[in-house]
């Protein structure tokens, strides 16, 4: 009988895992400071053995994936971010931006297997691998992960979509790796052209969002189990979903914080912002590595048994810069007003249009006491020092604001062509 887990490290108990993640977080934080320029000039002063708390990880600056093509341009080709040479490296990619990402050596770099076995692959089936093998790591993420199970792999890369279809129908393939939306169209293509599909019963999708009535149709019209992950071309495997289908189960070889977006600050269980991932990966040691993307962590552990931290999956971006009177307004901004009034415990600063062309700003603060004499007067003068804009403030009560992860809300009209 197959084994439910991929290894027993998926229902170790808690304390054992952040026991275990902390030991290793203090080796990597030497690690990185000691091999790789860029981190050894962030880290300057921090010890590493005493970064084996979440507190002490939360302390540690942030590095931003916004910033990677900055970094890169700079000290080519990494931004002095790998911890190696080339010799340590197996492939190299140029993601958009351009963003180059590398590949260390070893099987399974990106951990797409523990995520693979989740979602139902198992040594000896064959996996038609729609992820593109041009530039970007995409194919290479779950062909290696397909290799470490034990499958074989069909490198069929994106587009040709009757072709696809067809290869699909000859080869018989059992599993489907690749954006949602193309498996929704090989297979429209196929029952086109009355091609046999049959054989393609599962599914691990990434790149888009997932949306309940796709998995339906994918699954209720196609006979294919569907599940997703979540990574990025930096990290490589970060979450994913298991057969009980309630969030998205961190992997193993991560560490996860949510912060409020503009800050390297964690929030609150079930409070949306940013994702920051540290990886375990000595080859490309990200440490706090803010990923742009939103979502927020559940309670408890998955009832597949898997006992790691969830998280909700992607909920939106998470830059939420914008322009006021032609001046850039950043959501760190709107964090350092906060910073300055120990009253103010969540900020979201919203933009309006009055009459044909007036920016207004204000800012609403949740605090204890919505009618404090004096506050939001004191908290308008931080907005100008630190926006060099005026803005109104509208103090509101705790829990008042959504909680969607947004630090500026942009609600002006789009503009209409002329």
């Amino acid at each position: 009988m197959a084994q439910p887990h991929f290894d027993h490290l998926e229902t170790r108990s808690a304390a054992a895992r952040e026991a275990a993640l902390m030991e290793s977080l203090a080796r990597q934080v030497a690690h990185a400071k000691a091999n790789a320029p860029y981190f050894g000039r962030v880290l300057a002063d921090v010890d590493p053995q005493a970064v084996r708390s979440r507190e002490a990880l939360a302390a540690l600056p942030v590095t931003r994936k916004a910033d990677l093509h900055d970094l890169q341009a700079e000290a080519p080709p990494f931004g002095g971010l790998v911890a190696g040479d080339w010799g340590s490296l197996a492939r190299v990619f140029a993601s958009p931006g351009p963003i180059h990402d590398p590949e260390g050596r070893g099987p399974d770099w990106w951990r797409s297997a523990r995520a693979l076995y989740a979602a139902g692959f198992r040594r000896g089936e064959l996996v038609h691998n729609a992820f593109s093998y041009h530039f970007t790591p995409a194919g290479v993420i779950f062909e290696t992960g397909c290799h470490a199970l034990g499958c074989t792999v069909f490198p069929a890369g994106v587009g040709q979509t009757e072709a696809q279809a067809r290869a699909i129908a000859g080869l018989r393939p059992s599993g489907y790796t690749g954006t949602p939306s193309f498996l929704k169209t090989i297979l429209d293509k196929a029952r086109e052209l009355d091609l046999d599909t049959s054989s393609l019963t599962k599914a691990l999708v990434t790149g888009e969002a997932l949306p309940p009535d796709l998995r339906r149709l994918l699954e209720d019209e196609h006979g294919v189990r569907t599940l997703q992950c979540y990574g990025t071309a930096d990290l490589g495997i970060v979450a994913y979903e298991s057969e009980a289908r309630e969030g998205l189960i961190v992997d193993e070889g991560a560490i996860v914080e949510i912060v409020r977006p503009g800050t390297g600050d964690p929030v609150p269980e079930g409070e949306v912002g940013e994702v920051v991932v540290t990886i375990l990966n000595p080859d490309y040691p990200l440490i706090r590595f803010a990923t742009g993307d939103l979502s927020a962590v559940l309670s408890g552990p998955s009832p597949c048994g898997r006992t790691n931290m969830r998280i909700k999956g992607w909920m939106g971006r998470a830059d939420q810069t914008t322009k006021v009177k032609g001046m850039f307004v950043h959501p760190r901004q709107v964090a350092e007003v906060a910073r300055r009034h120990p009253e103010v415990q969540k900020a979201r600063l919203v933009v309006e249009r009055e009459g044909p062309a007036t920016d207004v700003m204000t800012l609403h603060c949740e605090v204890a006491d919505p009618a404090a004499t004096g506050l939001a007067a004191a908290i308008a003068e931080s907005v100008q020092a630190v926006c060099k804009l005026k803005g109104q403030v509208r103090l509101v009560a705790a829990g008042d604001l959504p909680n969607d992860g947004k630090v500026i809300e942009d609600a002006r009209p789009p503009a209409t062509p002329a």
